[in-house]
């Protein structure tokens, strides 16, 4: 579950490197200095970035009780793949940036790219014509945020809550009785052993 989560904090450094290197090979500088320059400007970012989610996930480590059991591994987990991300995205991105990137490679675009550029191109108008309705109407948007919210509460409070939910755990459980009261052997005695 942990590396679940990690995946989008793990690919959001390196993402932020390859952004950062790639405009300053779209301004005419070499991919090596591009490389070192944008790792250089953004890695004090990084670092940072990183110690926060670190520095987040502490308290998960000192939980007592069966709660610190379940989220320990969980906290472990997430951190060292956060720092292993944020290792990769200072050494090895700006490296494979400075061997694999130029400024050819960057101008290049076969159907797929240009497929792809256009439909993230409808997108970002589609986004941008939604956000400028929901900024002319900031009454309308308002009273469906605070509806969100108060349904939110409601079902909060209606809705069965417990640390381990109620789930079927595959056991059958079944009640005899038996018209006599006298009890009913389940191991054959010993009597009926012995004469066998």
């Amino acid at each position: 579950m942990a590396l679940t989560i990690a995946t989008g904090f793990v690919v959001d450094d390196a993402i932020v490197v390859i952004e950062n290197i790639s405009r300053y090979i779209e301004k005419g500088e070499k991919p090596l200095a591009a490389a070192l320059k944008g790792a250089g400007e953004i890695g004090f970012t990084i670092i940072s970035l990183t110690f926060s989610l670190i520095a987040v996930l502490i308290p998960l480590l000192f939980m007592g009780d069966i709660v610190g059991r379940l989220f320990r591994e969980f906290a472990i987990t997430l951190a060292v793949a956060i720092l292993i991300s944020a290792v990769v995205s200072l050494t090895l991105t700006p490296m494979m940036c400075a061997r694999m990137l130029s400024q050819e490679s960057l101008r290049k675009q076969n159907r797929f790219s240009r497929a792809s550029e256009k439909m993230f191109d409808r997108i970002i108008a589609a986004y941008g014509r939604g956000l400028a309705k929901v900024l002319n109407h900031p009454w309308l948007t308002l009273s469906v945020a605070l509806s969100t919210l108060l349904l939110s509460v409601l079902l909060w409070v209606f809705i069965p809550k417990g640390f381990f939910p109620v789930q079927d755990n595959g056991i059958i459980q079944a009640l005899c009785r038996h018209r006599n009261p006298a009890p009913l052997p389940i191991w054959p005695s010993d009597n009926a052993r012995s004469r066998t």
